[in-house]
């Protein structure tokens, strides 16, 4: 029988998770101070609803979930505002010149740049190791919306790449 978790656990868990969980964040925030803050709030509604978490399952996914939620109740209390964004030509270029050597912000930009909803799917999926049921979970969508944005997803990449002749 599995001992219940206490909220010292889940702190504890927490701290382990914080690089995975601002990588969600920006997915969503599409900034560095906004994907913060939200990390900020998404912890703090986990620990105060560590009773809540049975240590069933996988507690990334839990923590995804209060997160998503988190920013779809901050995005109804004010209006979303656009970031400062990098222009979609320089990320071309970044692409396309194989000697540039990308720093993970860049990286972070260059996914933050992909249509709503499609970097969530893609940074749960293939960069977290997420299933498609649980990645649907997390984001409160149905497997097969997860498969679609992941579809698009690689069409956008395809798009930034704009060198065909270069695929293997």
């Amino acid at each position: 029988m599995r001992q219940p978790v206490t909220s010292i656990d889940i702190r504890r868990d927490l701290v382990g998770l914080l690089p995975r969980l601002r990588r969600f964040a920006m997915t969503l925030a599409g900034d560095s101070a906004g994907a913060d803050e939200l990390v900020q709030a998404a912890c703090q509604r986990a620990i105060a609803r560590s009773n809540q978490w049975q240590g069933e399952g996988r507690l990334d996914s839990w923590v995804y979930t209060l997160l998503r939620q988190q920013w779809a109740e901050d995005n109804r209390k004010r209006k979303p505002h656009a970031g400062q964004r990098t222009n979609v030509t320089d990320i071309r270029n970044a692409v396309r010149d194989r000697s540039t050597v990308m720093d993970s912000d860049a990286i972070h930009q260059m996914i933050a740049q992909m249509p709503d909803g499609i970097a969530s799917a893609f940074l749960l999926v293939v960069i977290e190791g997420h299933s498609y049921q649980q990645s649907a979970d997390v984001m409160g969508v149905a497997p097969t919306l997860i498969v679609s944005q992941l579809a698009q997803a690689r069409m956008h990449f395809a798009s930034l790449a704009d060198d065909y002749s270069n695929r293997y």
